[in-house]
């Protein structure tokens, strides 16, 4: 006993010099074989970790021929063959992916890991969600096939041509290459099977625009909207999920031909809200609205008297429109197209004919201006008089020849044309008065072929009577024969 318990105090000091000393060779191999140990559980329990057939998260550490090493946060990265990368995957070095665990290493200690896989399951767990839930996705149409066309949704999706968002079914391949919305229909994994719909996705966010255009839309306002459609009598502008009409005579303050003129399909524009009638759902809107007025302008551009000159825009039965600079737009009555009376206003101006005009009346409150065609003539004619009166020669008046005599010799080349132009002018004349004579020889013979008419259609009338006489008289004779 008493040996036993020196024994023990024997080790026990010795222990105490071992720790005091650290001379000791074999602590350090304790230590090795303990962190050894320490590191093969830690590695035991992360390839516990990466279970066959889970999808996990791991950074990309190296690209090669071979592939690429992803550490998963295992002790040994793992191997992502090239095959595994998936088609058309562009990873960098540093990328956080998702990868599904092929072998997880657990009998030979290598990592077989597949993006290709992990993009594929992720894939069908958004189809299904959607699919259940009712969400929208976003997906690549990658080919135009039979019936329809392919989306790309991580796999190939069918959308059927009756589903695709547009009316004409006969120009698919447009959509080829575009990236659309749509709603997942039909699931079948077993058969991997998926039918989608981008018309239902289109209608549905539609009627979320909808909802919250309604609740927010008020007369006055000032909205960003897209041109859809361009009609003869304006053009209809998608508010957000509704559309209003933007009229032909809201889209400028000047006068247009056609509503083209101005928008086009897909153009977006500011117009400005005129009136809502929520039970009907019709908008009406304007765009000239948020356009600066020219006639709050128009008297620091025109007056009373002013001479103008302006573009005949449109011909009507009681006068002509005319456009002025500054988008102003005036009228000449029909009154005021000339001195003498005339029955259309085609007779003095065409269409398209630019015409010099005085300005007679001014009445922005109403937008209306007056013009007049017949009132500049007497102030030509007036200027001429007054220069002919002021430039005399010896006391006597100016003549034509030497009142425009200097023009004459200045420009001999002038000179020559407008003596062409005179000559084609007379003989215009020339021929205009022989057609005259003609027209009225032809009149004339119309007249005697209608008066040799008139006494043909007298001579057949006296034959008629005559025969009608006739047969009278031989009555009469029989008559007296008989008394006799």
């Amino acid at each position: 006993m008493i040996e036993q318990d020196g024994i023990e105090q024997t080790t026990e000091l010795a222990a105490e010099q071992v720790e005091t000393s650290g001379e000791t060779a074999e602590a350090p191999e304790a230590e090795v074989a303990y962190q050894s140990m320490e590191e093969l559980l830690e590695q035991e329990d992360s390839l516990r970790a990466l279970k066959n057939g889970t999808i996990i998260t791991g950074t990309v550490e190296r690209l090669d021929e071979h592939g690429a090493l992803v550490n998963v946060g295992a002790k040994s990265e793992g191997q992502i063959p090239p095959e595994e990368l998936g088609r058309g995957t562009e990873v960098q070095v540093g990328d956080e992916i998702a990868v599904y665990v092929v072998d997880n290493g657990a009998r030979d200690g290598n990592i077989i890991l597949s993006k290709k896989r992990a993009d594929y399951e992720k894939a069908w767990n958004d189809i299904i969600r959607a699919f259940e839930n009712g969400e929208t996705l976003s997906a690549m149409v990658i080919d135009r096939v039979k019936g329809g066309l392919v989306v790309d949704l991580g796999m190939r999706g069918f959308l059927p041509a009756s589903h695709v968002a547009t009316k004409n079914v006969n120009a698919l391949d447009r959509f080829v290459g575009q990236s659309i919305r749509l709603k997942v229909i039909e699931v079948d994994r077993n058969r991997k099977r998926v039918v989608v719909s981008q018309k239902q996705a289109v209608e549905e966010e539609k009627r979320a625009r909808r909802e919250v255009t309604i609740t927010t839309l008020e007369e006055g306002q000032i909205r960003r909207g897209v041109v859809r459609r361009v009609t003869d009598y304006g053009a209809f502008v998608d508010l957000g999920g509704i559309d209003g009409l933007l009229h032909v005579t809201e889209m400028s303050w000047s006068r247009i031909n056609h509503p083209s003129d101005i928008v086009k399909p897909g153009q977006k524009i500011d117009v400005m809200v005129l009136k809502y009638d929520p039970e009907q759902e019709k908008i009406s809107l304007g765009l000239k609205q948020i356009l600066p007025d020219p006639w709050q302008h128009v008297d620091e551009f025109y007056n009373v008297g002013d001479t103008v000159v302006g573009t005949v825009t449109r011909l009507v039965p009681f006068g002509a429109f005319v456009a002025l600079d500054h988008g102003i737009e005036g009228i000449i009555p029909i009154a005021e197209l000339a001195d003498q009376r005339i029955r259309k206003p085609d007779e003095v101006v065409a269409v398209g004919q630019q015409v010099k005009t005085k300005i007679v009346n001014i009445r922005p409150t109403e937008r209306r201006m007056t013009l007049s065609l017949r009132q500049v003539a007497p102030e030509r004619d007036e200027e001429v008089s007054t220069y002919m009166a002021t430039h005399t020669v010896a006391g006597r008046g100016m003549t034509i020849g030497e009142m425009l005599g200097d023009v004459f010799a200045a420009d001999e080349v002038e000179d020559e044309v407008t003596a062409v132009e005179v000559q084609d002018e007379a003989a215009t004349v020339d021929a205009t008065d022989e057609a005259a004579v003609d027209a009225t020889d032809e009149a004339a013979a119309v007249d005697a072929t209608d008066e040799a008419a008139v006494n043909a259609t007298d001579a057949v009338d006296a034959t008629d009577a005559a025969v009608e006489e006739s047969p009278a008289e031989e009555a009469a004779a029989e008559a007296e024969s008989d008394e006799a």
